[in-house]
Formats: C-alpha cells, sequence, structure tokens
C-alpha cells in the first residue's frame, strides 16, 4: 500500500510540475520566468527519471507485483500455431 501511495504522490507531483511550467511558460514576460519554467521541467523529468527507476526496482524485487491482462496473457499456454500438427 505505500508502494501504491508513493506512485500516486510522485504522479501528483508531476502534474503539479507541468502546470507550473505551463503557467510560467504563458506568463512569460521577462527572464525569470523563461527560468522558472526551465526550472519546473528540469523536477518533472528528474521525478519522472526516479519514479520509473523506483517502479523498476520495486517490480525487479517482488515488492510491486503487476497484475493485468499482461500477466494474464504471458500465464497461459502458447496456441498451436502449425497447421499441420493438429
Amino acid at each position: 500500500m505505500i508502494i501504491k501511495s508513493v506512485i500516486i504522490i510522485a504522479f501528483i507531483l508531476i502534474i503539479i510540475s507541468l502546470g507550473s511550467a505551463l503557467f510560467h511558460l504563458v506568463n512569460r514576460k521577462n527572464e525569470e520566468h523563461s527560468q522558472k519554467t526551465v526550472k519546473s521541467l528540469t523536477f518533472r523529468i528528474t521525478l519522472s527519471i526516479v519514479l520509473f527507476i523506483f517502479i523498476f526496482i520495486a517490480v525487479a524485487t517482488g515488492m510491486f507485483k503487476p497484475h493485468g491482462l499482461g500477466v494474464k496473457m504471458h500465464s497461459q499456454n502458447p496456441a498451436n500455431t502449425d497447421p499441420l500438427n493438429k
């Protein structure tokens, strides 16, 4: 549950940072707003990379187990596609 909370909080921070960058980009009147846009986008990219690494490590160590369509597809036996072998 803690891992899911961390992921949700990280996604919310990414969206807030993107909104902040958009705000500073639209209201750009001087060099200061341009620097704020760059800082917001840099923070968003850094947070996205850290989140990706965190999810990768969580899945690799087994702390977070993916579930859904992909897992169901890989757990089924492969279909026989050879037309001569029925």
